[in-house]
């Protein structure tokens, strides 16, 4: 039997574990009963999301709605990106388990402000006046701070993602990372996945790859070639890896499936920014 793991942190976060799923939460407002909602509602999420994995790792479709109230956020997430390119609903798993632990919060005590952050995937509350900052990273693998965003009332944003192939998520492109700001964490997810997907070389002898089912039986990607490793580029490699990545974020801006992306590949930054959310550290 899996052991499950609910913990305070000696800052006064929760930290909430259950197999590959690891949540850490802080709650300002009326914590205790909000932390207990949130315990409670994860307690049954992983088992809901492992009785319908075969149909949450194909790709999405429009007749094709999974039952459960996780799997549901994921491919609701995932159905707008679906009509051009490939994407299984398990694209937006931690954008979307963050955002139902922290509706179960929300729904059960007043607070101000709160977030649940699953791996990166991040989703926010803000009652009215109130702000948050985040760091943001562009290596997973070796967090640093390349910047900041202040996630605002009024601003429409809540939700914020980041992919890449040194995550802990395959990614068919070669972004370090990708961080993407979006209305809710599930579509931030899902984009994230994506534009990372697109910054890429296709054929370049400096990029290594693997078909993802050789390094994971399960994975939803099956004998989709993955990047595990990345040698040098020159500047104009860089350069044009990244402006691919750009011009699916832009049409995704565009279309108002997020509000804001960072790009990052070899120590180059791009950004697309709608409203100038994100700041320089």
């Amino acid at each position: 039997m899996r052991e499950k793991l609910v913990r305070r942190l000696a800052d006064g976060r929760l930290l909430l574990q259950d197999g590959p799923i690891d949540l850490i939460i802080e709650a300002v407002g009326e914590s205790a009963r909000a932390y207990g909602a949130a315990a409670q509602r994860f307690d049954t999420i992983l088992d809901a999301l492992c009785s319908e994995l075969p149909l949450l790792r194909t790709p999405a479709r429009e007749d094709s709605a999974p039952q459960g109230a996780v799997a549901r956020r994921m491919w609701n997430a995932v159905l707008p990106f679906s009509r051009d390119r490939f994407i299984t609903p398990m694209a937006a798993v931690a954008g979307s388990v963050a955002e139902e632990v922290l509706a179960a919060m929300t729904e059960t005590a007043a607070l101000r402000r709160a977030y649940v952050n699953d791996g990166g995937d991040i989703a926010v509350f803000l009652a009215p006046g109130e702000c948050l900052r985040i760091g943001l990273v562009d290596r997973p693998d070796r967090p640093s701070l390349f910047g900041s965003v202040e996630l605002r009332a009024d601003q429409p944003a809540r939700g914020i993602a980041t992919s890449g192939w040194r995550g802990r998520s395959f990614s068919l492109g070669i972004a370090d990372a990708v961080t993407v700001l979006a209305d809710c964490a599930s579509g931030a997810d899902a984009a994230a996945t994506l534009i990372a997907n697109a910054v890429d070389i296709p054929g370049h002898p400096a990029i290594t790859r693997r078909p993802a089912i050789d390094l994971d039986p399960q994975s939803d990607l099956q004998d989709r070639l993955v990047t595990v490793a990345v040698d040098g580029l020159d500047a104009v490699e860089i350069n044009t890896a990244l402006a691919a990545g750009c011009r699916v974020a832009e049409d995704f801006l565009g279309r108002g499936l997020i509000r804001a992306a960072a790009l990052h590949l070899a120590g180059e930054t791009r950004t697309v920014d709608g409203a100038a959310l994100l700041r320089a550290a």
